[in-house]
């Protein structure tokens, strides 16, 4: 899967630059440009997968699904812009999605952040940096979940609102923050590729009540994820059974 890994890696950064100039043109307001900016990606994306993989399944949040993907084994999720909102803003905290799931695993994810010039790969893990300080919980910008603002409480973490799914499961990655606990609603391209990343680098991946995120399902909603140090998904998990008896 290494030639699958450097395509993911490549097609993202590619899409993380084309979308970098689209910005940069400034002919679209910012109302606009997050559509814009998904259209022109996703061409992008699309065309490439079909040309380069055309026996695999595809599967993006800008393209009508005909249901041909839930025949494949293998089948590539991807999110041309994931924070569109954040993009259009010319915030830094949005993303460039490419995975592959295999059987429904997530087996292959590369996340470009195009603003820090990175891309982080599944075939490329580093140690996770280790926080000796206060617990730092990520959770949405505008919407923040109420479960993930009491774990937090609970848990006496510090809150690290930011945009993208994708930055934000990317900022555990990176060690800049411990704990990305979502609730809400998702989708399968917004976990595929990150989820990916984050199980590489030895991180723990999973729905809040701790079942496995499977993909490539005839229903795309994933509503739900927790990104987090292995060591860290007892307590947390715990403590979002406790809410969820007290608030269900």
């Amino acid at each position: 899967m290494s030639d699958d890994a450097a395509l993911a890696a490549d097609l993202a950064a590619a899409a993380g630059r084309i979308l970098i100039d689209v910005r940069a043109a400034g002919l679209h307001p910012p109302a606009v440009l997050g559509a814009v900016g998904d259209r022109t990606a996703n061409a992008f994306l699309v065309e490439s997968l079909r040309a380069l993989r055309p026996d695999d399944g595809l599967l993006s949040e800008e393209m009508v699904c005909d249901g041909a993907r839930l025949t494949r084994s293998r089948v590539w999720i991807i999110d041309p812009v994931d924070g569109t909102r954040e993009y259009g803003e010319a915030r830094s905290d949005w993303a460039v999605h490419v995975g592959l799931a295999i059987d429904g695993v997530p087996r292959v994810g590369a996340v470009a952040l195009p603003d820090a010039g990175l891309v982080l790969r599944s075939d490329r893990p580093q140690p996770v940096p280790a926080n000796p300080g206060r617990l730092r919980l990520l959770v949405s910008r505008t919407r923040p979940a109420p479960v993930a603002l009491a774990i937090a409480a609970r848990l006496d973490a510090e809150l690290v609102p930011m945009g993208s799914a994708g930055a934000k499961a990317m900022a555990v990655v990176r060690g800049e923050a411990d704990i990305y606990l979502h609730a809400g609603g998702q989708s399968e391209w917004d976990s595929l590729a990150p989820v990916a990343v984050a199980l590489a680098h030895g991180l723990h991946c999973s729905r809040i009540d701790g079942s496995p995120l499977c993909y490539n399902r005839r229903d795309v909603a994933l509503p739900d994820l927790l990104v987090c140090p292995p060591r860290l998904a007892p307590p947390v998990l715990a403590l979002v059974a406790e809410w969820t008896a007290s608030n269900g």
